[in-house]
């Protein structure tokens, strides 16, 4: 059951003689809040263009290596290009397996930075319009599980760091059926089931409920993507479970086609990031359009 409107609204703090209005989301989260300005403009506030939306110097939109989300959007895409071309190799049985378990491995690292970044990001962003924001200090963490955005990001990122574990594990050798789903598939499962959650949870924030079709907005396209991707990564967990009997994965064929669609899926959402943050930010006075 929701909460009434005058009860549940988004973090933003409102500038002297501010209303807040109708307050929308998925569950008990608020990703859309309608605010009244003093002259009683009435003003759009979403969460995910509050927090996103920061163009770069000159108008840049593919270099912005100032922007931490320009770095988060090629650390995850670089981390996606790792996976699927480990994975793609991993078809071959020529190809030395210590060099795709060491690939793997810095693809795990290279979506942890990124996911850290995007949990940094939802921690840091301004409780104030942007307009009228002043930089406070950088936090390197913070317990807000009431933002949805928060919450995804940090299901995200404990999700990498299973990834990590499971990654790393997996560069050793030597292993028994039994040793291996408990020292490479638990974690590779724990960290597909955190990926699946945090997309949901993005993908939630985007369409202000928790299923939605706006193939027209940029931003949903991105969130679409990325629970493709986590759907891939998902099935690819489950069929790398390890039989006791022959000691080979129920189907290391599947493992490794669902590993490589769900890596360009996220490399297609990394991509899509780019110019996505880029856009010019919702100001504090003006009317905010409605594709998030």
């Amino acid at each position: 059951m929701r909460r009434p409107a005058e009860t549940r609204h988004g973090f933003l703090k409102l500038p002297p003689g501010w209303k807040r209005g109708q307050a929308r989301g998925p569950g008990p989260f608020v990703t859309t809040e309608t605010l009244e300005a003093p002259d009683g403009t009435l003003v759009r506030w979403r969460s995910r263009a509050h927090r996103k939306h920061r163009p770069g110097p000159n108008g840049a939109v593919w270099w912005r290596p100032g922007s931490a989300s320009w770095w988060m959007a090629v650390l995850f895409g670089l981390g996606s290009l790792c996976f699927a071309g480990a994975a793609i190799v991993s078809q071959w049985a020529s190809v030395p397996r210590p060099g795709i378990g060491v690939t793997f491995f810095v693809g795990s690292l290279l979506f942890t930075g990124g996911g850290y970044l995007q949990f940094s990001q939802a921690v840091n962003t301004e409780h104030h319009p942007p307009s009228r924001a002043a930089r406070s200090r950088w936090r390197p963490a913070s317990w807000e599980p009431h933002r949805i955005e928060w919450l995804a990001s940090a299901v995200q990122f404990a999700g990498t760091l299973f990834f990590n574990v499971s990654t790393f594990e997996g560069m050793k050798r030597g292993f028994d059926p039994k040793q291996a789903d408990l020292r490479v598939w638990t974690p590779d499962v724990a960290g597909s089931i955190c990926f699946l959650i945090s997309s949901e949870l993005a993908y939630a924030e985007v369409c202000d409920r928790w299923l939605c079709l706006h193939s027209r907005s940029p931003s949903w396209r991105i969130v679409a993507v990325n629970l493709l991707g986590s759907l891939a990564f998902g099935v690819s967990a489950i069929t790398s479970l390890v039989e006791p009997s022959t000691g080979d994965p129920l189907s290391a064929a599947i493992a490794n086609a669902t590993t490589t669609a769900g890596a360009l899926c996220f490399l297609t959402g990394a991509v899509l990031l780019i110019p996505e943050a880029a856009r010019e930010p919702p100001e504090a006075g003006a009317e905010v359009d409605g594709s998030g």
